[in-house]
C-alpha cells in the first residue's frame, strides 16, 4: 500500500475516534513512525499530575535572632501615654486631671503649691492642655499655651524630674497666618465686626487707626463698609489669638480711608500710612474717648449750675463712670489733681504751643503725675462726675498758647511722610494690600484689573 493511502487510512481512523468518543486520544502510525495528537471538541489536553513532576530541593540558612539587642531593650520604660483636653467652664484642677487620666497625688500637690504651676488653675475655658503620663496614670509632663498680662504668648511646662516636679514658662513659638475680612455697618462697628467674625482686638485696632479722622461714636452711617487684613497666631494648628492689623480700608460718609502698616528698613518701629505714604498719626486724636457722644460743644450755652449764659470752652463727652480717657497727643503732664469746678483734672503740654485738659475725672490712671511723659492714646484717667458736674462725662479742652480753642477748627498736622527708598518699598506693599481689598469688595476686582 502506498504511503499516501496509509496516511488517509490513519486520518480516517482519527476522525472516527474523535467524533465517537469526543475525548483526546493519541494515535500512532507505527508503520510510518509518526505520532498524531487529536483535540476533541470538549477542550485541550489535561495537564500532567503534579505528583509526577520532578522535585527540586533548596536549602537556605536563616540568621539567628540578635539576642543582645533584645536583652538590651528589656527593662526600658514603656512609651508614655499622651492625652489632651480643653478647659471647660467651672472646671477644677481635679476635674481637668481626671479627664486627662492623671491619678497622681504628688503632681496635684505640686501644681497647687508652686507659683508657676498654679497657672494651670487659671486657664480660660477653651484653652488646651496636653499631658504625658505612664500606664498607671503618673504625670510625666503637662503643657499649655496662655497669654500673660503684657499680651505675650507663653508656654507653661510642668515636668517630672528625679527630685519630683519642676515648672517653667518659656516663650511660645507661634505660626503667623494672614486673614482677610469685610463687613457693612448696620448699627455699630462692633456689631458689624462680630457678624464678619473679626476678633474684638482687631476691631479696636481699626478704631485706633482711624480715630484721628473718624469719631466712631457719632460719624458712622448705615451702609459704611470696611475691609481688613490682619494676622492670626497659631500653636500646633490651634488658634491662639489675633495679631496686628496689616491693612484696613474704611468707607465712611462717601469717603474712603486706607491704612497700611509699614516698618522702615532697619528699624523696629512701624506705623500706619495712607496709600500716598502719609502717616495716619496726627498730632492729636479727634476724641479722647473711643466711644461716647457729644452733649455740649464749643459754644455759648446756659451753664447747668449757675443758669447764666457763658462761653463753654471745651467739648463734653457723655460716657459711663470708669470709661478710659486717652491722651490726645504725645506730651508731658503739667498738672494732675483737683482744681475748682474742674474736679479731678489733668493738663498735658504738647510742645510749646498746644495743651489739652481733661476734667471731672473719677480718678487718674496709675503712675500719672506732674512730669509724667505720655504717648498718644495712652490711658491717663477715667470718666467721673467730680467738680461742677451734673452727670458722668468728660470735659475736654484744646488750647493754643493757653487759649481754649474749638479742636474741630484746628488743622492738625500729620507726622512726617515717607520719601525716597522708603516710599518705593511702601508702594509695593500698598499695591499688594489694594489687590486684597479688591478681592474683598464685590465688583471692585474687575475695576482694579482694568
Amino acid at each position: 500500500m502506498r504511503i499516501q493511502d496509509k496516511l488517509l487510512q490513519v486520518g480516517s481512523a482519527i476522525r472516527s475516534t474523535i467524533f465517537s468518543s469526543r475525548k483526546v486520544r493519541v494515535v500512532s502510525a507505527s508503520a510510518l513512525g509518526l505520532t498524531f495528537i487529536a483535540f476533541g471538541a470538549a477542550g485541550v489536553a489535561p495537564l500532567p499530575d503534579a505528583a509526577d513532576l520532578p522535585v527540586t530541593r533548596k536549602v537556605e540558612e536563616l540568621a539567628l535572632p540578635d539576642l543582645a539587642t533584645q536583652i538590651a531593650t528589656l527593662g526600658k520604660p514603656a512609651q508614655p501615654f499622651v492625652s489632651e483636653e480643653r478647659v471647660r467652664p467651672g472646671d477644677s484642677l481635679a476635674d481637668l486631671l481626671d479627664r486627662l487620666g492623671v491619678d497622681d497625688a504628688q503632681a496635684t500637690a505640686f501644681i497647687k503649691s508652686d507659683a508657676t504651676a498654679r497657672g494651670l488653675l487659671h486657664l480660660r475655658p477653651g484653652r488646651r492642655i496636653q499631658a504625658s503620663l505612664t500606664a498607671d496614670g503618673k504625670l510625666l509632663s503637662a503643657t499649655t499655651i496662655f497669654t500673660d498680662g503684657k499680651d505675650q504668648t507663653k508656654k507653661l511646662v510642668v515636668s517630672r524630674n528625679n527630685k519630683g516636679f519642676a515648672a517653667q514658662q518659656v516663650d511660645a513659638v507661634l505660626e503667623r497666618r494672614t486673614e482677610m475680612r469685610s463687613g457693612e455697618i448696620h448699627s455699630s462697628l462692633f456689631a458689624a465686626t462680630d457678624a464678619a467674625q473679626v476678633p474684638d482686638a482687631v476691631a479696636s485696632q481699626i478704631v485706633e487707626m482711624f480715630s484721628a479722622d473718624i469719631d466712631f461714636a457719632s460719624d458712622l452711617r448705615r451702609g459704611d463698609r470696611f475691609n481688613v487684613v490682619y494676622e492670626t497666631l497659631w500653636q500646633d494648628g490651634e488658634y491662639v489669638r489675633s495679631g496686628r492689623v496689616l491693612a484696613a480700608e474704611f468707607r465712611n460718609a462717601g469717603k474712603t480711608r486706607q491704612a497700611v502698616w509699614f516698618v522702615k528698613p532697619g528699624g523696629d518701629q512701624g506705623g500706619y500710612f495712607d496709600p500716598q505714604g502719609k502717616s495716619l498719626k496726627k498730632a492729636f486724636l479727634k476724641s479722647p474717648l473711643q466711644f461716647s457722644r457729644v452733649t455740649s460743644g464749643f459754644s455759648l450755652r446756659i451753664h447747668p449750675i449757675s443758669g447764666q449764659w457763658k462761653q463753654h470752652k471745651g467739648i463734653d463727652f457723655a460716657a459711663p463712670i470708669g470709661t478710659p480717657i486717652r491722651a490726645a497727643g504725645d506730651g508731658v503732664v503739667e498738672f494732675a489733681g483737683t482744681q475748682g469746678g474742674y474736679g479731678n483734672v489733668i493738663l498735658i503740654q504738647h510742645g510749646s504751643v498746644y495743651s489739652t485738659a481733661y476734667a471731672h475725672m473719677s480718678r487718674m490712671a496709675a503712675g500719672i503725675h506732674r512730669g509724667t511723659r505720655v504717648s498718644q492714646g495712652e490711658v491717663i484717667g477715667y470718666v467721673g462726675t467730680t467738680g461742677w458736674s451734673t452727670g458722668p462725662h468728660l470735659h475736654y479742652e484744646f488750647r493754643v498758647n493757653n487759649d481754649a480753642r474749638d479742636p474741630n477748627s484746628i488743622a492738625v498736622p500729620h507726622t512726617q511722610a515717607l520719601a525716597g527708598i522708603e516710599l518705593q518699598n511702601f508702594r509695593g506693599l500698598a499695591n499688594d494690600m489694594n489687590h486684597r481689598f479688591a478681592l474683598l469688595t464685590p465688583g471692585q476686582l474687575q475695576v482694579a484689573s482694568r
